[in-house]
């Protein structure tokens, strides 16, 4: 699965450190998630979705 992560978190400036506290997640794991080695379950995709403000579908995306 393709997503644009790496790209949304840039535009806010945030580090993967950062972004994983939102989540509460690893740091490694938002590594996995913008390098592809990793999909989301549902309901991580779902509260990416709102940290950024951005429906499911623009964010992730078939490869």
């Amino acid at each position: 699965m393709n997503n644009r992560l790496k790209v949304l978190r840039a535009e806010r400036d945030w580090s993967q450190a950062h972004l994983a506290e939102l989540l509460g997640v690893s740091r490694q794991t938002v590594n996995a998630l913008e390098t592809g080695r990793y999909d989301p379950s549902l309901p991580l995709a779902f509260k990416i979705a709102r940290i950024f403000e951005q429906p499911i579908e623009s964010i992730f995306s078939e490869d």
